[in-house]
């Protein structure tokens, strides 16, 4: 029988939370109104000045809706000019004649 080393199915499933962070969900969800909750009410109640409903918005769409990564589309110098896809190296004095002369 083998022992150590990577076994099919061993360990913890991906995305699955790990005891202290199950134990701190479930403690949220058992004492009522998730923060989370509390600021989508605030967002939504129409009796509450809009000001405050936008701070709201704000503080909550974070956990709702996920921010999308960015896309650098300048290059390294500041330049919009785009990057080389490959760059040739020549060695000094070569003129990149390969030619063979007889």
């Amino acid at each position: 029988m083998s022992r150590g080393g990577n076994r099919p199915g061993a360990g913890r499933k991906p995305g699955a939370p790990n005891k202290a962070s199950a134990a701190r969900q479930k403690a949220v969800e058992a004492s009522g109104l998730a923060p989370l909750d509390y600021l989508l009410g605030v967002m939504r109640d129409d009796t509450v000045p809009r000001e405050e409903r936008v701070e709201a918005a704000k503080a909550a769409a974070p956990y709702v809706h996920p921010k999308l990564a960015t896309v650098d589309h300048k290059s390294s110098d500041g330049s919009m000019t785009p990057k080389p896809d490959r760059i040739i190296i020549e060695a000094a004095g070569d003129n990149g004649d390969h030619t063979a002369s007889a």
